[in-house]
């Protein structure tokens, strides 16, 4: 069986259907939140945007905020001054440009403050359904773990990604990645014995 069958198969029986760990009710709302997510945990973020969503779950309705109202509520996300700022321009652009709608491409999405190559593919993937490969430190760490990259940049992953997997399978493979790799494959601690994949693939840690 080839490495990336053998990944894809543990992977399959692990995390079967591993959901979006962001609690969203709309494509507005998964961007805000993982833009919110940046430098911060997804269980840090779900436990501050029902409160900000209580608020504006809209690009309409948070345009109308402050930014000072948007900080006041983020602010556990940390980098909040920033972020208040990004979500409330975003906002504006949305309903200015957009009639309140997400851009339909990862180019617009990336002019949008505060989103970067890494939020976009993530909206692109889970919420217009295009072909994206979102690679966040989890994933960027078990590639070069696992012999699938050289690991030099986040960008050279995501590219040997796609070329190594079928592009019907990225949208569930990245979040089993993810979901792996803070289960198995942590950064900190690593031990192969107790890593599936890794002690499948009788790789050692990095």
């Amino acid at each position: 069986m080839s490495k990336t069958a053998t990944i894809r198969r543990i992977l399959n029986k692990l995390f079967p259907s591993p959901p979006i760990p962001l609690k969203h009710t709309s494509h507005y709302t998964l961007l805000i939140a993982v833009l919110l997510s940046a430098q911060c945990t997804d269980k840090k973020v779900n436990e501050v945007t029902p409160k900000l969503f209580a608020k504006a779950k809209t690009p309409e309705k948070m345009a109308a905020l402050s930014v000072a109202q948007i900080q006041s509520i983020i602010r556990p996300c940390g980098l909040a001054p920033t972020k208040a700022k990004a979500i409330k321009r975003l906002s504006e652009i949305l309903v200015e440009d957009y009639g309140g709608k997400i851009p339909r491409t990862i180019e617009e999405l990336e002019k949008l403050p505060g989103v970067g190559h890494k939020t976009a593919s993530v909206i692109a993937i889970h919420a217009l359904k295009q072909p994206a490969f979102p690679v966040d430190t989890h994933i960027h760490r078990c590639a070069k773990r696992w012999g699938l990259s050289n690991g030099k940049s986040v960008k050279q992953t995501e590219k040997d990604l796609m070329k190594l997997f079928p592009k019907s399978s990225w949208e569930k493979l990245h979040l089993q990645i993810i979901y792996y790799a803070r289960k198995y494959c942590p950064a900190k601690g690593h031990k192969v014995e107790e890593c599936p994949i890794c002690k499948s693939l009788n790789g050692s840690p990095s």
